[in-house]
């Protein structure tokens, strides 16, 4: 499932991330990795951005970027 499909509130493990490298680098940065575990803390009207918890990090990404995300729910 991706990212961009969980609720607010829902937990996930990050399976895969099918995107360019740059945005790889960047989200890696953040600690968004393949084997983190993220939490949803918030969605905006129409998922166009995404609030997750990872490692006590809290990131703010767009929707584009979170359907990229392939998560298992936990």
């Amino acid at each position: 499932m991706k990212l961009s499909e969980l609720k607010k509130g829902d937990s996930a493990l990050i399976k895969k991330i099918d995107t360019n490298e740059a945005l790889k680098t960047r989200l890696a940065s953040f600690g968004v990795v393949r084997g983190s575990e993220l939490t949803i803390e918030a969605c905006s009207m129409g998922k166009k951005t995404m609030e997750i918890l990872v490692d006590g990090t809290l990131i703010g990404l767009r929707g584009d970027e979170a359907e990229k995300i392939e998560v298992e729910k936990i």
